[in-house]
């Protein structure tokens, strides 16, 4: 598939919670959903209660249901749950999924410490980053993707200033906003983050599903 085809199947569920439907249906942090197609693969950034829901994720398994995430979820969690850290890679009949850091730098809601995930999942050649709930940090640098999933509402993580200069470093060919409109954060900031791009980064902003 083409990036604009995968990024065609990125559909927003609010907050940092997105569902992509391609080869597999894959979930990232469902919370406060309604339900939706079952879950070949979850990816689940910390255990916060906003991103490991339980009950939301119960609403998405199926036989066969793969969950992906760091040690303090994976104990609220039942079924193949299988657990990485920063730098782990693991492949899932086509899927590779690769964690990697997401922390804070000036705040302390999501210590380094604790070993939380962002994730990047390559389908079909692309690579799709959902930073999780982080600030700007320099790991970011170092990674190559294709499309960003990037939380701007500020407060828990970076707000919509950090996260163009996140963009810029990262150089993804198309940046979504997150982490807004449910706990912290409006569509204010989703749109001055775009704004802070004027061409240089395709912006999309994505309605909730």
């Amino acid at each position: 598939m083409t990036l604009q085809e995968i990024v065609e199947k990125v559909v927003w569920l609010g907050h940092d919670a997105f569902r992509i439907e391609a080869a597999k249906t894959i979930y990232f942090d469902p919370y406060g959903i309604a339900g939706g197609p079952k879950a070949d693969l979850i990816l689940i950034s910390h255990d916060h209660f906003d991103h490991c829901s339980p009950d939301d994720v119960a609403k998405l398994q199926k036989a066969g249901t793969v969950i992906i995430t760091e040690k303090n979820s994976a104990r609220k969690l039942t079924g193949d749950v299988r657990v990485i850290k920063p730098g782990d890679t693991v492949n899932l009949e086509g899927v590779k999924v690769t964690g990697v850091p997401s922390y804070n730098t000036d705040k302390d809601f999501h210590p380094r410490k604790n070993g939380w995930l962002g994730f990047i999942v390559e389908l079909g050649g692309v690579k799709i980053y959902h930073a999780g709930d982080t600030d700007f940090i320099p790991e970011m640098k170092d990674l190559e993707v294709d499309v960003a999933l990037l939380p701007v509402s500020g407060t828990y993580v970076m707000t919509a200033e950090q996260a163009v200069k996140a963009a810029l470093s990262i150089k993804p060919q198309v940046a979504i906003p997150m982490h807004y409109g449910a706990i912290v954060g409006d569509e204010k900031d989703a749109l001055q983050f775009k704004k802070g791009f004027e061409g240089k980064v395709e912006v999309r902003i994505l309605k909730k599903s």
